[in-house]
């Protein structure tokens, strides 16, 4: 048995004990089946949920289609990985079933071998070996089991913006392990999941005023309850405190503990950025686990620059026509003793910025699908997706013209307000984290970074669902439509390009590469000869 064997058993036994001692609590029809079948039938979809952005990535990144014919006879896709194998797929954006040619026919792939399979390719392709990353996408298989065990027992919220935030099983649809969680025990994370449908109080605690260390307005959290004399109230995500070891500071007075707030939070997409919808209030949290390509830590070089990139898109959006609106990051709190690890970060809420009437929507919700989505009820699907154009992509592209400011506007930053019929009215956006400003990036790499996610990440993944929900509709011929009226220079190129930049985050993640980096391969550029 290879070292890559051993590492996936070792791992799935692991997490294979964990979830033994997870109670289902299964819904009224789940549980009239046998268990063995809820069982089989969890460990079919979590399969299918891990399985798809996998071969994303790995027929993105390192694959070549069969040429000239790459679709078979059966409709499957045929690509060819680096070491000659020909694997092929059905469907095109949530790729399934795959399957090698060997010895003459083709042979099912299952999941535990799709992650040794693209191990191995990844080794022959790249000259490296990884440790570490075979393990992450069994914890995010595995995580998806957890996930839909829980749901059969969890009550959506009532609020379609909460249901858009909680809906993404899949996740990041170009991610080898999008829904991984440090490999931690399932009961301590799964508490605080959003695809759970979870929500919680806020843990408050009191932080000696001498400690304290924060800037721009945080006086939404003095708000959140009472801090005695000489303290000053800090909110914690109770994830957090799990995973810190802060018994020094409370043994010496300079943190105490005053109890939970008297309201629940909702954790968003972004599982460490939470919404009180009492208050609309945002709070994001520093959380010391590995989601997707980083480490999810309010790291101090961020918190630094906060102010000036906040200011930046706050300054650019209030110059932009139209209703757009920019969810300003108003400024953190934290303790001189822990710096990143208590930091939180306050938000502006939804209220102050909505359209009477608009109802907001995560755009990575409306991809992966919700109860009440008005992907599903577009009766025209052409005059639905021109009027959600209409929202993004000037507001995006009018603060880079300008202020030069590069929005990082892909699914998970961008929300899109619906009237009462379901028609896109507004576009909201967010995370200054993510945020650059031109000159402090140059404005060649400032564009291909909002080419990338404006279009290939953000775009092209709610195109490929509207066109998935009314076959014959083609989305392209109106986002170049759209892009030509902007009078911005690079314009002219983006739309005869035979390409567009796709990040690389399966090779990414293998290579070790830093979790803000970001690295591109050239696609397929639909706009061109549309």
């Amino acid at each position: 048995m290879g070292t890559t064997d051993i590492l996936i058993v070792s791992a799935r036994t692991n997490r294979r004990e964990q979830m033994e001692h997870l109670d289902p609590f299964p819904s009224p029809a789940a549980a009239a089946q046998p268990a063995a079948a809820q069982r089989d039938g969890i460990a079919a979809r979590a399969d299918a949920y891990a399985a798809a952005p996998l071969l994303n990535c790995l027929l993105r990144e390192v694959a070549e289609p069969v040429s000239p014919y790459p679709v078979d006879a059966g409709g499957h896709r045929v690509y060819r990985l680096p070491g000659g194998r020909l694997l092929r797929v059905r469907g095109q954006r949530r790729p399934a079933e795959p399957e090698v040619y060997t010895r003459g026919d083709w042979r099912p792939v299952r999941h535990p071998e799709l992650i040794k399979l693209v191990a191995e390719e990844l080794v022959r392709h790249t000259g490296l070996s990884n440790p570490d990353l075979p393990a992450e996408m069994i914890d995010s298989r595995d995580a998806v089991a957890a996930l839909l065990t829980a749901r059969a027992r969890a009550t959506p919220p009532e609020d379609p913006y909460l249901r858009s935030e909680q809906s993404l099983l899949t996740g990041h649809p170009h991610h080898p392990a999008p829904k991984a969680r440090g490999g931690g025990p399932v009961a301590g994370w799964l508490p605080y999941a959003p695809e759970a449908h979870a929500r919680f109080p806020l843990v408050l605690l009191g932080l000696r005023e001498d400690t304290v260390v924060e800037e721009g307005d945080t006086s939404a959290l003095d708000t959140l309850g009472e801090a005695p004399p000489g303290y000053r109230l800090l909110p914690a995500h109770p994830w957090q405190l799990d995973l810190l070891d802060l018994g020094p500071a409370y043994a010496d007075g300079r943190l105490i503990t005053l109890g939970t707030t008297g309201f629940e939070a909702w954790p968003t997409a972004a599982i460490r950025t939470l919404y009180a919808p009492d208050r609309d209030l945002f709070l994001k949290f520093s959380l010391d686990v590995r989601i997707t390509n980083d480490i999810r830590r309010l790291w101090r070089h961020d918190l630094l620059k906060l102010r000036r990139t906040d200011t930046a898109a706050r300054n650019a959006f209030a110059a932009v026509d139209g209703p757009a609106a920019w969810l300003s990051d108003t400024g953190y709190r934290t303790a001189d003793f822990a710096f990143e690890e208590l930091a939180v970060l306050v938000r502006d809420g939804l209220r102050g910025h909505l359209r009477p009437g608009a109802t907001p929507l995560l755009a990575a919700g409306l991809v992966e699908g919700f109860d009440g989505s008005p992907l599903d009820g577009a009766k025209d699907p052409a005059a639905w997706w021109e009027a959600y154009l209409a929202q993004v992509v000037p507001p995006a592209l009018a603060v880079f013209a300008d202020h030069g400011v590069v929005l990082e506007a892909h699914l998970q930053n961008t929300l899109v307000a619906v009237d009462a019929d379901g028609t896109p009215v507004q576009a909201l956006f967010r995370d200054a984290e993510g945020l650059k400003v031109v000159p402090e990036v140059s404005r060649a790499a400032g564009w291909e970074r909002l080419v990338y996610c404006l279009v290939v990440n953000h775009l092209a993944e709610v195109a490929a669902a509207l066109a998935e929900r009314h076959p014959g509709f083609a989305p392209w011929p109106a986002v170049r439509r759209e892009l030509a009226r902007h009078d911005l220079p690079e314009i002219a190129a983006l739309l005869t390009s035979p390409t567009l930049p796709g990040k690389t985050n399966l090779l990414l993640r293998w290579t070790g590469a830093d979790g803000a980096d970001a690295r591109y391969l050239p696609l397929p550029n639909p706009l061109a000869g549309t």
